[in-house]
Protein backbone atom coordinates (compact mmCIF):
# COMPACT_ATOMS: atom_id res chain seq x y z
CA UNK A 1 0.00 0.00 0.00
CA UNK A 2 3.04 2.22 0.40
CA UNK A 3 4.35 3.80 -2.99
CA UNK A 4 3.11 5.98 -5.93
CA UNK A 5 0.69 5.15 -8.13
CA UNK A 6 0.10 6.58 -11.30
CA UNK A 7 -2.75 5.94 -14.13
CA UNK A 8 -1.66 7.42 -17.59
CA UNK A 9 -4.42 7.85 -19.70
CA UNK A 10 -3.66 10.90 -21.93
CA UNK A 11 -1.44 11.07 -25.13
CA UNK A 12 -0.70 15.03 -24.51
CA UNK A 13 2.97 15.62 -24.19
CA UNK A 14 2.23 17.64 -21.07
CA UNK A 15 0.30 15.17 -18.73
CA UNK A 16 2.92 12.49 -19.88
CA UNK A 17 5.65 14.95 -19.22
CA UNK A 18 4.77 15.48 -15.31
CA UNK A 19 3.66 12.03 -14.93
CA UNK A 20 7.25 10.97 -16.39
CA UNK A 21 8.72 13.82 -13.92
CA UNK A 22 6.75 12.32 -10.89
CA UNK A 23 7.70 8.70 -11.09
CA UNK A 24 11.64 9.79 -12.11
CA UNK A 25 11.48 11.79 -8.79
CA UNK A 26 9.70 9.63 -6.17
CA UNK A 27 11.77 6.46 -7.66
CA UNK A 28 15.25 7.64 -7.24
CA UNK A 29 14.07 8.62 -3.84
CA UNK A 30 13.81 5.43 -2.64
CA UNK A 31 10.24 5.52 -3.16
CA UNK A 32 8.64 2.30 -4.99
CA UNK A 33 6.16 3.59 -7.91
CA UNK A 34 3.70 1.84 -10.48
CA UNK A 35 2.33 3.16 -13.57
CA UNK A 36 -0.25 1.77 -15.63
CA UNK A 37 -0.52 3.17 -18.71
CA UNK A 38 -3.70 2.82 -20.92
CA UNK A 39 -6.15 4.69 -23.70
CA UNK A 40 -4.23 7.49 -25.41
CA UNK A 41 -1.06 7.21 -23.50
CA UNK A 42 -0.33 3.30 -24.35
CA UNK A 43 0.35 3.43 -27.78
CA UNK A 44 3.83 5.17 -26.73
CA UNK A 45 4.47 1.86 -24.88
CA UNK A 46 4.39 -0.41 -27.95
CA UNK A 47 7.43 -1.17 -29.58
CA UNK A 48 8.13 0.78 -33.02
CA UNK A 49 5.69 3.53 -32.04
CA UNK A 50 6.70 6.96 -31.79
CA UNK A 51 7.63 8.68 -28.90
CA UNK A 52 6.64 12.10 -29.30
CA UNK A 53 3.41 13.12 -28.10
CA UNK A 54 1.74 16.30 -29.38
CA UNK A 55 1.06 19.35 -27.22
CA UNK A 56 -1.81 19.96 -25.49
CA UNK A 57 -0.88 24.05 -24.61
CA UNK A 58 1.63 26.26 -25.16
CA UNK A 59 3.93 24.33 -22.33
CA UNK A 60 4.63 21.66 -24.37
CA UNK A 61 5.36 24.21 -27.08
CA UNK A 62 7.96 26.24 -25.13
CA UNK A 63 9.33 22.43 -23.47
CA UNK A 64 9.76 21.15 -27.32
CA UNK A 65 11.87 24.38 -28.49
CA UNK A 66 13.70 24.17 -25.04
CA UNK A 67 14.84 20.51 -25.58
CA UNK A 68 13.47 19.03 -22.67
CA UNK A 69 14.08 15.69 -22.19
CA UNK A 70 11.54 13.93 -23.04
CA UNK A 71 8.41 12.09 -21.21
CA UNK A 72 9.93 8.54 -22.88
CA UNK A 73 13.23 9.12 -21.73
CA UNK A 74 12.58 9.95 -18.27
CA UNK A 75 10.13 6.91 -18.04
CA UNK A 76 13.36 4.95 -18.35
CA UNK A 77 15.22 6.79 -16.12
CA UNK A 78 12.94 6.08 -13.49
CA UNK A 79 12.94 2.23 -13.93
CA UNK A 80 16.68 1.99 -14.75
CA UNK A 81 18.00 4.06 -11.39
CA UNK A 82 14.74 3.32 -9.24
CA UNK A 83 12.08 1.35 -8.06
CA UNK A 84 9.62 1.91 -11.23
CA UNK A 85 7.84 -0.53 -12.91
CA UNK A 86 5.09 0.64 -15.88
CA UNK A 87 2.67 -1.88 -16.29
CA UNK A 88 0.49 -2.07 -19.64
CA UNK A 89 -3.11 -2.40 -19.38
CA UNK A 90 -4.01 -5.80 -20.33
CA UNK A 91 -7.41 -4.20 -22.11
CA UNK A 92 -5.63 -1.77 -24.06
CA UNK A 93 -3.36 -4.85 -25.42
CA UNK A 94 -6.72 -6.84 -26.04
CA UNK A 95 -8.61 -4.35 -27.96
CA UNK A 96 -4.82 -3.20 -29.77
CA UNK A 97 -4.05 -6.62 -31.00
CA UNK A 98 -0.25 -6.00 -28.70
CA UNK A 99 1.23 -9.51 -27.52
CA UNK A 100 3.07 -8.77 -24.39
CA UNK A 101 6.42 -9.39 -26.79
CA UNK A 102 5.40 -6.11 -28.29
CA UNK A 103 6.05 -4.12 -25.15
CA UNK A 104 9.09 -1.52 -25.16
CA UNK A 105 11.45 -3.17 -22.66
CA UNK A 106 10.76 -0.73 -19.70
CA UNK A 107 7.20 -2.17 -19.38
CA UNK A 108 7.54 -4.64 -17.04
CA UNK A 109 4.26 -6.78 -18.22
CA UNK A 110 0.34 -6.59 -18.74
CA UNK A 111 -2.05 -5.93 -15.95
CA UNK A 112 -5.78 -5.33 -15.68
CA UNK A 113 -6.94 -2.51 -14.18
CA UNK A 114 -8.64 -4.19 -11.14
CA UNK A 115 -4.90 -5.72 -9.78
CA UNK A 116 -3.66 -2.21 -10.21
CA UNK A 117 -6.44 -0.61 -8.24
CA UNK A 118 -6.40 -3.72 -5.20
CA UNK A 119 -2.71 -3.01 -5.20
CA UNK A 120 -3.43 0.44 -4.72
CA UNK A 121 -6.07 0.53 -2.10
CA UNK A 122 -5.43 2.85 0.60
CA UNK A 123 -3.21 4.80 -1.58
CA UNK A 124 -3.26 7.93 -3.51
CA UNK A 125 -3.36 7.46 -6.99
CA UNK A 126 -2.33 10.09 -9.31
CA UNK A 127 -4.04 10.01 -12.83
CA UNK A 128 -2.44 12.19 -15.82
Amino acid sequence: MSGMYIICLSGAREKLQFAAMAASVAAVSGMEVDVFVSMNAFPYFIKGHRKEAPNEGAMGKIMAERNVPPFYHIFEQAVELGDARIWACSMAMDVMGVKENGMEDIVAGPMGLTKFLSDAEGAQILTF
